[in-house]
C-alpha cells in the first residue's frame, strides 16, 4: 500500500526555498534547466499560434506545398516538400483542434513549355502526360499519409478562372503594359534571365553552351512583344515588408539572401508569351495571341484554393505558410508578392524554404541514374519510417544526403530499439502483469528533491528526466515555430533516451510485486515510464501518425486525449490526480517498429523480457 502525501503549496517565500535546494541538489548538471518546481501545478501547454497572427484557438492557417511540374515522376525532393507541409499542418492541429480553422493543399503544376515539350517528346498530347504524371503525385501523396485538404491542378476550370480575374485586377491597376520583351529564357525553369545571370559551360558533347548561372539549365536568346509587370515599382515595398517581419522568409539565410536580390536592379517582368510559341496553358483574356506566364499562372493556385476570387478567400488570406524548395525563392520571395501587392493584397505570412537531397554526396539526375524513387522508399523503409528519416534528417538550411545505409541505421536506433524497446519493457507481462498504468508513488517519488524520507527512491537523474520531459512540448512548439522540426525529433529522441535510462538505472526487472518495498517503487517506475511514452507519442503524431497511434493505443489513450491544446505529463508529481492511473492498457499489437536489419534482432526480443 502507499500511501499519498498531500500536495505541497510552493508559492511565496518557502517556494523559493525549495527551487533553491533543489537546484542546489540538482548541481550543474541541471543549472541550465527549467526548475520543474517553479508551481504546484501540473504542466499544461495550450494551443497557442503556430505563425503571428493566429492568437486564439479558432483563428485560421493555410498551408501549401509548392505544385509541382509533371514533367517528371515524383522524387523524394518532392516528398519532402509534402512532408515538412504535412508535419507543420498536423502539429497545429493538435494544438487547434477543428478541421474548420486549417486547410492544407498542394497539386500540380500542368502549364508551360517544359510540359508542352515534355508531351511532345513522349508522344503525348499534354492533357494525356498530366493526367498520367498528376495520378502519380496523388497515388505518391495517399501512400506518405499526406494529410492535404486540397490537391489543385492548373488544368481545373476553377484555376483558370481564378488566374483570369487577377490578370484582370492587375490589369485595372495600371500594372500590365505591351512591350518588346527580349532576353536569355531558361525553359527548364520557365524564366527569363539577365546577363550576369548566364554562363558559358560545357556540355556531354564537349560543345560549349549557354546556361543559367543559378540552376545550370540551357537557355536560348527571346525576343517577343509580351504583356509587361511594372515589377520594378515593388522594390521599395517588398524591401519594407521584410525588413518590418525579419521572420517572413524563415531560416534566416534566405531571408537575407532575397533583401541582397532586392539591392540588386529589379527589372519590369515579362508575364505572358506568344500563343503560337506556347499554347499549352491559359490564354490572356481579351488577346488570343498571348498565354500566361507559367509562373504567374502558377502562383496563383494558392488563391484558387480557397475560393478566389469569392469573399471567402480573404478570411484565409494571408495567413498562409508557403513551404518551397530553395530554387524557386525568387518566384515566391519577390515575384509573388510584388504581384500580391500589386493586386491590393498583403504578401503571405510566412515562407518556408528548405534546401535539397543528395544522393551519396552527388546530386539526383536522371544523367546519373541516381533518381530515389519515394515509393520504393515507402515499401522498404514503412511509411512512418520514411516520414521519420526525412524530416529528422533534412535540415533546411543546406543540402542534405541520403543512402540506404543512414536510413536503416537511424530507424532501427530511434524508432526500433530506444523507443520501440521502451514500449516493450514497460509492458512487457513479466514487468506489468496486471496490464495497467500502475500507481504513482509520492512517498518513493516526492516533489522535493533532497527530501529525506524511509520509502524516497528518486535520485537527481531522475528529477531531471522529469524537467526535461516536462518541458519538452514547449522545445517542440518552438522548434516547429522556427521550422525546425528535425530539432523537435532531436529533442524527443533525446528524452527517450533519457527514459531509458531511466528505467535500466531502476531495472524494474529486478523488483518484485510481492514486496511491501519494491512494489510502490516498481510502479512509479513504470508510471513515469508510461507518462514519458505518452508524451513522445503525443508529439510524434504529426510525424508518424501510424507509430504514435499504435504507441497511444497500446497505453490506453483515447482519440480524444491525444491533442495539445489542454496537455498535463506526470499530474501525481504535483499532487494532482493522472487520468490513466489504474487504468488498463490496450490490446498488445506487437513490435512498435520491427528493426529493418535483422542482424540484432535478439535486442528487440531482450526488450520484451
Amino acid at each position: 500500500m502507499c500511501f499519498h502525501n498531500a500536495p505541497m503549496s510552493l508559492v511565496g517565500p518557502a517556494g523559493v526555498m525549495l527551487r533553491i535546494s533543489a537546484l542546489r541538489l540538482l548541481g550543474r548538471a541541471l543549472a541550465s534547466r527549467v526548475s520543474l518546481l517553479e508551481c504546484s501545478n501540473p504542466r499544461l501547454y495550450s494551443s497557442g499560434p503556430l505563425g503571428a497572427g493566429d492568437d486564439g484557438h479558432d483563428a485560421r492557417a493555410y498551408f501549401t506545398t509548392p505544385i509541382f511540374y509533371v514533367n517528371a515522376a515524383p522524387h523524394i525532393g518532392h516528398l519532402y516538400s509534402a512532408l515538412l507541409a504535412d508535419a507543420l499542418c498536423r502539429y497545429r492541429r493538435l494544438r487547434s483542434p477543428g478541421a474548420a480553422t486549417t486547410r492544407f493543399s498542394t497539386g500540380t503544376d500542368e502549364h508551360g513549355l517544359k510540359i508542352q515539350q515534355a508531351a511532345t517528346a513522349a508522344g503525348l498530347a499534354p492533357t494525356e502526360l498530366c493526367d498520367r504524371v498528376s495520378a502519380q503525385f496523388q497515388q505518391l501523396f495517399r501512400d506518405a499519409a499526406i494529410s492535404s485538404t486540397d490537391f489543385i491542378r492548373t488544368t481545373e476550370a476553377r484555376h483558370r478562372m481564378a488566374v483570369q480575374h487577377f490578370w484582370g485586377v492587375l490589369k485595372a491597376r495600371g500594372l500590365l503594359y505591351k512591350g518588346l520583351y527580349e532576353g536569355w529564357y531558361c525553359a527548364s525553369d520557365e524564366c527569363f534571365l539577365p546577363e550576369t545571370k548566364v554562363t558559358r559551360q560545357q556540355g556531354p558533347s564537349g560543345d560549349s553552351c549557354l546556361v543559367s548561372l543559378e540552376s545550370g539549365h540551357p537557355v536560348s536568346w527571346t525576343k517577343e512583344e509580351n504583356y509587361i509587370f511594372r515589377l520594378s515599382q515593388f522594390r521599395e515595398p517588398l524591401q519594407q515588408w521584410l525588413r518590418d517581419d525579419p521572420q517572413a522568409i524563415t531560416p534566416e539565410p534566405f531571408h537575407h539572401a532575397v533583401l541582397q536580390w532586392l539591392e540588386e536592379d529589379l527589372p519590369d517582368l515579362s508575364v505572358s508569351r506568344r500563343s503560337s510559341h506556347l499554347h499549352w496553358g491559359i490564354p490572356v483574356p481579351g488577346d488570343e495571341s498571348q498565354t500566361i506566364y507559367v509562373w504567374l499562372d502558377a502562383l496563383v493556385n494558392y488563391l484558387t484554393v480557397i475560393g478566389y476570387p469569392d469573399a471567402d478567400f480573404k478570411s484565409w488570406w494571408p495567413t498562409t505558410s508557403h513551404i518551397i524548395g530553395k530554387d524557386i525563392l525568387k518566384f515566391h520571395a519577390i515575384y509573388w508578392p510584388a504581384l500580391l501587392l500589386g493586386a491590393g493584397m498583403n504578401p503571405p505570412h510566412r515562407i518556408y524554404v528548405h534546401s535539397h537531397w543528395t544522393v551519396c554526396g552527388q546530386k539526383m539526375s536522371k544523367s546519373l541514374g541516381n533518381v530515389v524513387d519515394p515509393r520504393t522508399c515507402l515499401e522498404r523503409y514503412t511509411v512512418d519510417g520514411f516520414r521519420y528519416f526525412l524530416l529528422r534528417q533534412g535540415v533546411p538550411n543546406w543540402d542534405c544526403d541520403y543512402y540506404d545505409e543512414k536510413v536503416v541505421k537511424l530507424l532501427d536506433s530511434e524508432l526500433a530499439d530506444a523507443l520501440g524497446g521502451l514500449l516493450n519493457r514497460c509492458t512487457a507481462n513479466r514487468i506489468n502483469p496486471s496490464g495497467t498504468y500502475p500507481a504513482f508513488c509520492t512517498t518513493c517519488f516526492p516533489n522535493e528533491p533532497g527530501l529525506v524520507r524511509p520509502l524516497a527512491r528518486a535520485q537527481a537523474d531522475d528529477y531531471a528526466l522529469v524537467s526535461a520531459v516536462a518541458i519538452l512540448p514547449k522545445q517542440v512548439a518552438d522548434h516547429y515555430a522556427n521550422f525546425q522540426i528535425y530539432k523537435a525529433l532531436e529533442a524527443v529522441s533525446s528524452c527517450v533516451r533519457q527514459t531509458n535510462g531511466f528505467v535500466q538505472r531502476h531495472a524494474p526487472w529486478k523488483l518484485s510485486w510481492e514486496s511491501p518495498v519494491d512494489a510502490p517503487w516498481l510502479g512509479t517506475v513504470l508510471h513515469v515510464a508510461l507518462e514519458c511514452l505518452r508524451v513522445f507519442g503525443t508529439l510524434l503524431q504529426p510525424v508518424t501518425p501510424t507509430l504514435a497511434d499504435k504507441l497511444l493505443s497500446r497505453l490506453g489513450v483515447s482519440a480524444t486525449e491525444r491533442g495539445l491544446r489542454e496537455f498535463y505529463f506526470l499530474p501525481r508529481f504535483y499532487g494532482h490526480p493522472c487520468p490513466f492511473e489504474g487504468r488498463k492498457l490496450g490490446p498488445e499489437t506487437g513490435l512498435l517498429f520491427p528493426r529493418l536489419d535483422q542482424s540484432r534482432a535478439w535486442l528487440v526480443k531482450a526488450h520484451r523480457t
